[in-house]
Protein backbone atom coordinates (compact mmCIF):
# COMPACT_ATOMS: atom_id res chain seq x y z
CA UNK A 1 0.00 0.00 0.00
CA UNK A 2 1.42 3.50 -1.06
CA UNK A 3 1.57 6.40 0.77
CA UNK A 4 -1.34 7.76 -1.29
CA UNK A 5 -3.62 4.98 -0.08
CA UNK A 6 -2.97 5.26 3.02
CA UNK A 7 -3.71 9.11 3.53
CA UNK A 8 -7.24 8.41 1.34
CA UNK A 9 -8.03 5.60 3.86
CA UNK A 10 -7.13 7.77 6.59
CA UNK A 11 -9.02 11.18 5.18
CA UNK A 12 -12.36 8.43 4.28
CA UNK A 13 -11.98 7.37 7.96
CA UNK A 14 -11.98 10.89 9.11
CA UNK A 15 -15.40 12.04 7.17
CA UNK A 16 -16.89 8.87 7.55
CA UNK A 17 -16.31 9.17 11.46
CA UNK A 18 -17.04 13.33 11.53
CA UNK A 19 -20.68 12.73 10.01
CA UNK A 20 -21.36 9.56 11.94
CA UNK A 21 -20.73 11.62 14.55
CA UNK A 22 -22.89 14.66 13.40
CA UNK A 23 -25.99 12.21 12.63
CA UNK A 24 -25.80 10.45 16.03
CA UNK A 25 -24.27 12.97 18.51
CA UNK A 26 -24.77 16.24 17.19
CA UNK A 27 -21.24 16.69 16.95
CA UNK A 28 -17.87 15.33 15.76
CA UNK A 29 -15.30 13.59 17.87
CA UNK A 30 -12.05 15.19 16.68
CA UNK A 31 -9.47 14.59 14.45
CA UNK A 32 -7.73 11.11 16.05
CA UNK A 33 -11.50 9.85 16.98
CA UNK A 34 -13.54 10.59 13.83
CA UNK A 35 -10.29 8.21 11.66
CA UNK A 36 -10.70 5.44 14.51
CA UNK A 37 -14.48 5.65 14.47
CA UNK A 38 -14.67 5.64 11.13
CA UNK A 39 -12.01 3.07 9.93
CA UNK A 40 -13.45 0.60 12.53
CA UNK A 41 -17.16 1.55 10.95
CA UNK A 42 -15.50 0.85 7.88
CA UNK A 43 -14.90 -3.02 8.56
CA UNK A 44 -18.29 -2.87 10.14
CA UNK A 45 -19.79 -1.14 7.08
CA UNK A 46 -17.94 -4.08 4.88
CA UNK A 47 -19.06 -6.85 6.84
CA UNK A 48 -22.57 -5.73 7.46
CA UNK A 49 -22.53 -5.19 3.49
CA UNK A 50 -21.38 -8.42 2.36
CA UNK A 51 -23.85 -10.56 4.88
CA UNK A 52 -26.02 -8.55 2.84
CA UNK A 53 -25.01 -9.10 -0.47
CA UNK A 54 -24.39 -5.28 -1.00
CA UNK A 55 -21.28 -3.91 -3.29
CA UNK A 56 -20.88 -0.05 -2.84
CA UNK A 57 -17.76 0.78 -4.76
CA UNK A 58 -15.75 3.80 -5.42
CA UNK A 59 -14.94 6.77 -3.67
CA UNK A 60 -18.54 7.71 -2.86
CA UNK A 61 -19.35 4.10 -1.86
CA UNK A 62 -16.57 3.91 0.56
CA UNK A 63 -17.63 6.94 2.34
CA UNK A 64 -20.89 5.68 2.57
CA UNK A 65 -20.17 2.29 4.23
CA UNK A 66 -17.71 3.57 6.43
CA UNK A 67 -20.02 5.98 7.30
CA UNK A 68 -23.31 3.64 7.91
CA UNK A 69 -20.50 1.20 9.84
CA UNK A 70 -19.77 4.37 12.12
CA UNK A 71 -23.57 4.90 12.83
CA UNK A 72 -23.71 1.25 13.51
CA UNK A 73 -20.55 1.49 16.28
CA UNK A 74 -21.76 4.71 17.78
CA UNK A 75 -25.38 3.29 18.29
CA UNK A 76 -24.14 -0.05 19.60
CA UNK A 77 -21.72 1.91 21.96
CA UNK A 78 -24.24 4.09 22.82
CA UNK A 79 -26.23 0.55 24.12
CA UNK A 80 -23.42 -0.12 26.06
CA UNK A 81 -22.95 2.76 28.29
CA UNK A 82 -27.35 2.96 29.04
CA UNK A 83 -26.49 -0.76 30.17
Amino acid sequence: MDITAIIIFLLIGALAGWLAGLLMKGRGFGLLGNIVVGIVGAFIGGFVFSLLGIAAGGLIGSIITATLGAIILLFLISLIKKA
